[in-house]
Parts: C-alpha cells; sequence; structure tokens
C-alpha cells in the first residue's frame, strides 16, 4: 500500500545514540483506524520509535509519513503535528489543579476557543468516565482515574493517530478494562491507535495487529489474526480422575502429540497438539477406549504471551 494511504508509514527508520543504535533501519506500516500494538523487552526500541512517531525525537535517518505527509521535527507543517496525540508513559500531571483546570489549560495550548472548549472538555470527561470528579483536585484520584485524565488531555484536540506508550503500566485488573474500553470506543470512531505496552494479555484484546521489536528491529509486523494462524500451536488440556502417569504413557507415541507439561494441582496436561479438531476428537476416542477416565478435554490456542516468549527464544538461540 502506497504511504498516502496508511496512517503510518516508515523508511529506513533509525535512531543511533553514539554508539548504540536504538531503532534501526525500520520499516513500519499501520492501516487508518486499527489499533496496532507495538511488543518487545525493555530496550527493544519502543519508546525511542514512539517519540520520533511523535516529533520528540528526530531521526538519525529514515522517514516518516503521517497520513500521506512527511513528518519532521522543526516548525514546518504544524496541521499535521495536530493530527497526534502522544501519551508518554512519564508525563506529569499538575496535581494542585482540579480536573477540569487541568483539561482546560491544555485546551487553550490546543487553542480551541469557547464554546467548544467547553464542550470538547465535557465530551472527554464524559468518554473517561470521569464527569462526576472534574471539580477533584488531582492529587486526589486514583492512580487509573488520573491515567484516564491524561489519555483525555491527550485526546482534547481529536487527534487522528493516538501514540500510547506503556499507558497500563501499574493498573489493577478493574482500571487496566476501564481503560481498554475507552480505546475499544476511539477506534469505533475513527481513531488509529498505537500502543506499546507490557500486559499482553490486554493488546489481545485491543488490537487489530501487532509489531514484535528485538534489538531496535522490527521481527514481526502483521495481522493479529495471521500471527496466531503462522506461530500459536494448539493446545489441549486434559484432566483425569485416574493415574496421571498412565494417562501420559498413552499419549507417547500419539501422532500429533509434540509435548507436554504436567498441572500438577488439578491432575491435568497441557498438550501441544499439532492436530487439527478431526485428529484431536481421534485422540479423545483413543483415550476412552483405553478406560482414562476423563475429567476435561478442552482445545485452546496459545496465546500472544506465549508466541512472544517462544519467538523471543528463538531469536536468542
Amino acid at each position: 500500500m502506497i504511504a498516502s494511504e496508511l496512517a503510518i508509514a516508515t523508511s529506513n527508520l533509525t535512531k543511533q545514540f553514539e554508539r548504540h543504535i536504538a531503532v534501526n533501519k525500520l520499516e513500519l506500516e499501520v492501516q487508518p483506524g486499527e489499533v496496532y500494538g507495538l511488543i518487545g523487552p525493555n530496550g527493544a526500541g519502543k519508546t525511542t520509535l514512539m517519540r520520533m512517531l511523535a516529533a520528540v525525537e528526530e531521526p538519525t535517518t529514515g522517514e516518516i509519513h503521517i497520513y500521506g505527509d512527511r513528518l519532521l521535527t522543526d516548525n514546518s507543517h504544524p496541521r499535521l503535528k495536530q493530527k497526534l496525540g502522544y501519551l508518554p508513559d512519564d508525563f506529569p500531571l499538575y496535581e494542585d489543579l482540579n480536573v477540569w483546570d487541568y483539561l482546560d489549560y491544555f485546551a487553550r495550548l490546543y487553542h480551541l476557543r469557547l464554546p467548544h472548549r467547553r464542550r470538547r472538555i465535557q465530551e472527554v470527561l464524559e468518554l473517561v468516565q470521569l464527569t462526576s470528579k472534574k471539580n477533584s483536585n488531582i492529587k486526589t484520584l486514583s492512580r487509573g482515574m488520573k491515567q484516564r485524565l491524561s489519555l483525555a488531555r491527550t485526546i482534547l484536540h481529536d487527534p487522528l493517530l493516538l501514540l500510547l506508550d506503556e499507558p497500563v503500566s501499574g493498573l489493577d485488573p478493574i482500571a487496566r478494562m476501564q481503560f481498554r474500553e475507552v480505546i475499544r470506543i476511539l477506534q469505533s470512531v475513527g481513531m488509529t491507535v498505537l500502543i506499546s505496552s507490557h500486559v499482553l494479555s490486554d493488546l489481545a484484546e485491543l488490537c487489530t495487529s501487532v509489531g514484535i521489536m528485538e534489538l531496535g528491529s522490527l521481527v514481526e509486523s502483521t495481522s493479529l489474526k495471521d500471527l496466531y494462524e503462522r506461530l500459536s500451536h494448539q493446545q489441549i488440556i486434559i484432566k483425569t480422575l485416574g493415574d496421571l502417569n498412565q494417562l501420559q504413557q498413552e499419549l507417547k507415541g500419539f501422532p500429533n502429540v509434540e509435548e507436554w507439561e504436567i498441572i500438577s494441582h488439578q491432575n491435568s496436561l497441557r498438550v501441544n497438539f499439532a492436530g487439527g479438531d478431526e485428529e484431536s476428537a481421534k485422540l479423545l476416542k483413543h483415550l476412552i477406549h483405553k478406560e482414562i477416565p476423563i475429567a476435561e478435554f478442552h482445545c485452546t490456542q496459545e496465546d500472544l504471551e506465549s508466541i512472544f516468549l517462544n519467538l523471543d527464544h528463538k531469536q536468542a538461540s
């Protein structure tokens, strides 16, 4: 696809700090309206990439195009930068302000004028479910509320592209769920979202595509569906009411059974299985024929975290 039809298109994008190459000749393409998840260990280059996409960091070499226009860190093309919303993982909050005044301050920086400014602040407060807190001091908010407030500040100017660097770091499960719901709403109205996170279960629920970074390079960039089809193994959870050793003996040498892991507290096995539905049905039939007292036989797929760990292990070996 040509760059003008992409939300993000980078070419030979490189960032070098003295002798360290943080991002290495990276070619990234993100479709409009996608939620694109960026995965990788600490030091992989995710934050540096985000900073370059937000025009905070200047590339050493290479180009960035946002919706077909070239992005530069100088004062050129201010309308292009207005399409960006960037939430870094360390952006400070002015905790002595109340919620409304904080958003009003940034809305003025975005040159939003009355009455649109007031209406927009009300809209984002409703979106992030903080309307009831509009007169509260920021220092009294929970961590999850503060993060949603930071997101509200980031989308005040209604950007086309939202860049989120570890936005759910340190949040509890309920706060992460609330944050995910906001991202889904933003995607539904056409906003493109690039999000990095170490909480891969969240990315698996949110993302349409993922990119996996390793040592500054993009080693995978594909739709989540394609990633699962290519790299996710089928797994079968088998629980027996009988002897676990007997179950393992019956699995040895059976076609498509690759390896298994004992879930001892459940008297179960997690079996990596190379076959499809027909072959797994044959395995179940075999175990029943051998009078193994099966209490559970459940087929599933490896999750995104397992895929990432397996891929990372292959890269290291």
